[in-house]
């Protein structure tokens, strides 16, 4: 790496070099010709940066201690002896320019054979704030630097290469990222969304939630009208499957493709629509780029980028078969070929600006079966009356758990459970988040109220993925609980573990997870925190990810609205809000319960 002649003296002191992917400074230090210890700022991560040998005739990649901090906190940081790459970037932050030194910018690239250059450096740096500065007035969110880089360097990448695969691990906010570019260019046209259909919901819920001044459509076939610009369409794969014709017959100025992976073989029906579809820029989101070889991932690189990756022989001869031999080479020589057009980050790498949680409240959709088994649920009961008293809280309990039980899934009040998949838009999606979780190793912890949605849960987990989960309720005696968090908590444990909220919600340690789900939503969010807990607490050592699963247009975005309101209260919530809705008058009990169709 670098050259044989003298490098330029890196002066003692304190060092900040920038991390462009993650728009990021490192802070560590040098001292006569060696590394030293990281300055007592921020979190302490170790680092691969390019250093000066002893003789400071080259550069060697080292692993460094540093501390990370944002770019607006290098400016007022407490450093010993800053040296020549904090002043310089300093001066950046002030809003001038500074020559950069290479401690300021001592990144491998992605070979691991050179070092990001300066100008590199400083043209992430100037992009990725001015966005920042746009993003503020335009999205209803903050981002936390790395997603302001990642929708920099999607409009960057989409500029220079007409698409991009952004490909960070789940829960570091692909969609919100995605969502920032798409909002920039709503101008330039209409834009299309696809998504697994159980994600359908979520997108119109957290595009109105984030970019309000964009129109999201949801589309579900039929016919399809000409689509102005700052309209985004939103359908599912299986929508696109089966219409690919009329989504082909319009230009969009952007298709973005959610859970990519789905289009991983390019000789499926899907695959081949979503090649039809005429767009200006491609985006491909995806947790998984690779699940099971390379070749999945050359399907993405030339679904957005077909002008760089072509040719699908000739990616198998330069990368897949050197690779599937051993050929360190020939996988830094990948590294370097996808780098333009592929952002892949793990919550490992940007540990230091996440918190400790980070919470995921998604909206499922409800199938047709879902649909009608609801309405014809409420229809019943209005019929035959709420009644007064001790008798209209029953009927009110009761009804409230037939409907949050169809939101679970339609089997468990028809009793039909012959088949479990695609019969619920919350079950699928739970699914998907397993499927990634599995995939990248990630041990989940998956919590519902009932009983019977438990077993159900297990049943599915062991027909779709070979996986046996133990359920954790409260008809287990002490031995048999005890020997399944013992068990789950070794290092060889099931990967997915099921528990009863009110059983699994409070005094266990289960910190070889860092991934919870709420398959249902209860009344109190203290009982779900309480439960949260059970992996973020001492001994726990990565960010937590806590999903709930809300069933959009159903009871269960009222609860999820009482949650915003009373998250502050204890367990008398679970009464107090049971009892709000009994004394409520029918009519509005009615329109509480009711599923809310122009939602």
């Amino acid at each position: 790496m670098g050259t044989r002649q003298k490098l330029p003296q890196v002066q003692p002191g304190s060092q900040a070099t920038y991390l462009p992917d993650r728009h990021m400074f490192a802070l560590w230090t040098w001292s006569g010709g060696t590394v030293g210890a990281a300055p007592p700022l921020g979190d302490i991560e170790t680092i691969p940066l390019a250093v000066p040998t002893p003789d400071l005739g080259r550069l060697k990649v080292s692993d460094v201690d540093c501390a990370l901090i944002e770019p607006d906190r290098l400016v007022d940081a407490p450093l010993d002896s800053p040296g020549r790459s904090v002043d310089a970037w300093r001066s950046w932050i002030a809003g001038g320019e500074s020559a950069l030194p290479i401690a300021a910018h001592a990144v491998p690239d992605a070979t691991g054979i050179a070092v990001t250059t300066a100008e590199h450096a400083a043209a992430v740096f100037r992009h990725t704030t001015a966005m920042g500065a746009e993003l503020r007035t335009t999205l209803t969110a903050k981002l936390r630097p790395y997603q302001v880089r990642g929708v920099s360097w999607l409009r960057e990448t989409i500029a220079a290469h007409g698409g991009a695969v952004l490909a960070d691990e789940m829960g570091l906010g692909k969609t919100l990222q995605a969502i920032g570019c798409v909002a920039g260019r709503a101008a330039e046209g209409p834009q299309l969304v696809v998504c697994p259909t159980s994600l359908v919901g979520n997108w119109a819920h957290e595009i109105a939630r984030f970019a309000p001044d964009l129109r999201a459509t949801i589309w579900r076939g039929g016919p399809l009208k000409a689509v102005e610009s700052g309209t985004v369409v939103l359908t599912g794969y299986p929508t696109l499957r089966t219409h690919g014709p009329t989504l082909a017959g319009h230009h969009w100025s952007t298709a973005l493709f959610d859970e990519a992976q789905v289009l991983k073989n390019p000789r499926t029906h899907v695959s081949k629509a979503a090649r039809t579809i005429a767009a200006d820029a491609r985006i491909a989101l995806t947790g998984t780029p690779v699940e099971n070889h390379l070749d999945e991932l050359w399907a993405l690189l030339n679904l957005v980028a077909p002008h760089l990756f072509g040719h699908r022989t000739q990616f198998r001869r330069r990368f897949v078969r050197p690779i599937g031999t051993g050929s360190l080479t020939a996988a830094a020589r990948l590294r370097g070929a996808i780098e333009p057009v592929v952002l892949m980050r793990k919550k490992s790498q940007v540990a230091g600006s996440l918190p400790p949680k980070i919470h995921a409240d998604l909206i499922c959709d409800l199938t047709e079966e879902q649909e009608q088994l609801y309405d014809r649920s409420l229809e019943q009961v209005i019929d035959d009356g709420f009644g007064s008293g001790a008798q209209r809280q029953t009927k009110v309990l009761a009804v409230l758990t037939t409907l949050k039980q169809v939101c679970n899934h339609p089997g468990l009040i028809t009793d039909d459970l012959t088949e479990l998949s695609g019969r619920s838009g919350k079950l699928d999606l739970c699914t998907d988040i397993v499927t990634n979780n599995l995939e990248s190793g990630s041990p989940t912890l998956i919590f519902t109220q009932y009983r019977q949605t438990g077993e159900l849960l297990v049943r599915h987990f062991d027909e779709q993925f070979g996986l046996s989960a133990p359920f954790f309720h409260g008809g287990l005696n002490q031995e048999q609980r005890a020997d399944i968090v013992r068990r789950f908590q070794s290092d060889d444990g099931p990967n997915v573990l099921v528990l009863s909220l009110k059983a699994g919600g409070t005094g266990l340690t289960l910190t070889r997870a860092a991934d919870v789900i709420h398959f249902d939503r209860w009344w109190n969010p203290a009982v779900e925190a309480q439960a949260s807990d059970r992996v973020h607490r001492i001994g726990q050592t990565r960010t937590v990810t806590v999903t709930t699963l809300t069933t959009g247009t159903t009871i269960e975005e009222h609860i999820a609205a009482m949650h915003s309101r009373k998250s502050a209260l204890s367990d008398i919530a679970d009464i107090s809000s049971v009892a709000e809705l009994t004394h409520l008058d029918d009519d509005r009990l009615i329109e509480v319960l009711r599923r809310k169709r122009d939602s």
